[in-house]
């Protein structure tokens, strides 16, 4: 833990007007300064910073405090990150409270690690942009994409010769440890022999929420079919894949700003919206939504909008995973787009408008879009019917709020041309299921749905 000194010493050093000055354009204004909401929209400055109370004010929001809780509001923040954040912009060293030496051990090697994968983003994003190999088929890669120079400075996006120990040896020179770069997974060692993982490869780091490298992404450009076609970074101590989500660092401002977060596939998906000018939105990669991911955003939003390709099968496989969105409590809507279609290529054949546009006009309810979905695949079939409503009363108790299932029940029975009555006989059936399963369980295992039981 960060000691008490070191806190204090960064309270009293840390200018309120120079940390905010670094995020918004203040103005002088008597004794304060003036700017224009960081956190809403508008043409008329009401955000105010003063030098003499070291407080802010942000009167569109309502929100404000000291210097800590705009990192925190502003940059998401943990408290001790935006103590870490300052100290180093005021060149304070940063006293820990006693360790044991299994506790040192472990902070410093998470250091390490996060040092080596720093190290690894800038080699790669150096190769992509000044090595001729680099630049004749890394770079190809992305301007076929249609990224541009500043995209691709911005995402700090590379490539990895296609030879195979080339980042490793060039790392072990400049006297990062081997040990390390094995446990990053950037190198595999076998028999004694040492291979680049990523070789061949366009690569995407992944940062997490304050923008540290936590692992890549990279993409084979050539046509092994031995070879899969995207490779991550294994999970280490500094990289857990069911908890990070592509693009939050780059998105997190935005998600907060617009009350939003879309969420995509891919990581081409996220930088082409980026792209375009549609910043909220981060991608979970190709894997199952998890409920740690969740939580990722709902620190940001209440609300989700997942954006589907134009692919019915890949669509119906999808829907399940979204229950645990409901789960969290959260507001899910959905946007498909036509068959053929993906957000990459829509983003990168249509302007910002018109991107905008699609997207509000097609958002949908998710259990509206859900029974829609279902009920076009049932037709008149009775038996695909009944599936179809057990399906979706499934989906309706995943949520915690009461009020809200009972408006779902009422919309699905009406979509459905079924009575109220059955699905909250269903309802009822599931929730006595779900309590004898729990009375088999550890209590630690309870599901989601029982805490909302016990708390209604």
């Amino acid at each position: 833990m960060i000691t008490k000194n070191t806190i204090d010493k960064v309270f009293e050093t840390a200018r309120v007007e120079e940390v905010i000055g670094d995020f918004v354009q203040l103005k002088k204004a008597g004794s304060n300064f003036k700017g224009l909401s960081p956190f809403a929209d508008e043409k008329t400055p009401s955000f105010m910073v003063s030098p003499v109370k070291q407080i802010w004010k942000d009167f569109s929001s309502g929100k404000g405090g000291n210097v800590i809780s705009f990192l925190m509001e502003h940059e998401h923040y943990s408290y001790p990150e935006a103590i870490r954040f300052l100290a180093k912009k005021y060149n304070i060293e940063i006293e820990e409270t006693e360790q044991t030496d299994e506790q040192k051990q472990q902070a410093s090697e998470r250091e390490s690690l996060f040092l080596v994968s720093e190290y690894a983003r800038d080699y790669f994003h150096d190769i992509l942009l000044n090595n001729e190999k680099g630049k004749a088929i890394g770079i190809s890669y992305f301007k076929e994409r249609g990224f541009t120079d500043e995209t691709i400075e911005t995402f700090q996006l590379g490539y990895a010769l296609d030879v195979w120990d080339a980042f490793t040896e060039t790392a072990l020179k400049k006297g990062y440890q081997l040990e390390f770069l094995e446990k990053t997974g950037l190198t595999i060692v076998r028999e004694e022999k040492k291979f680049d993982r990523f070789k061949g490869r366009v690569l995407f780091p992944i940062h997490s929420m304050s923008g540290r490298v936590l692992g890549f992404g990279g993409r084979i450009l050539s046509s092994e079919k031995k070879a899969a076609k995207y490779v991550n970074s294994p999970e280490s101590e500094i990289y857990h894949k069911s908890k990070i989500l592509y693009g939050i660092y780059h998105a997190k401002q935005a998600i907060a700003k617009e009350d939003n977060c879309y969420l995509v596939e891919g990581y081409t998906d996220v930088i082409q919206f980026h792209q375009s000018g549609i910043q909220n939105v981060v991608a979970s990669s190709g894997t199952a939504l998890t409920p740690e991911q969740i939580r990722l955003v709902s620190r940001l939003t209440q609300n989700i909008t997942v954006l589907f390709d134009g692919d019915a099968a890949g669509i119906r496989a999808s829907l399940r995973g979204i229950d645990l969105i409901l789960e969290q409590g959260m507001n899910v809507k959905v946007v498909a787009f036509a068959e053929g279609e993906d957000p990459d290529s829509f983003a990168k054949s249509h302007s910002e408008g018109e991107l905008r546009n699609f997207l509000t006009e097609n958002a949908q309810d998710f259990i509206q879009f859900k029974v829609s979905l279902l009920m076009k695949e049932a037709q008149n079939d009775p038996v695909k019917k009944a599936g179809l409503i057990r399906d979706i009363v499934v989906s309706i108790s995943k949520i915690p709020n009461n009020i809200q299932r009972e408006v779902y029940v009422q919309e699905c029975a009406k979509i459905m041309d079924i009575s109220e009555k059955v699905l909250f006989s269903e309802l009822a059936q599931l929730a006595k299921k779900e309590l004898r399963e729990a009375s088999r369980r550890p209590a630690s295992q309870a599901s989601s749905f029982e805490v909302v039981k016990t708390r209604s």
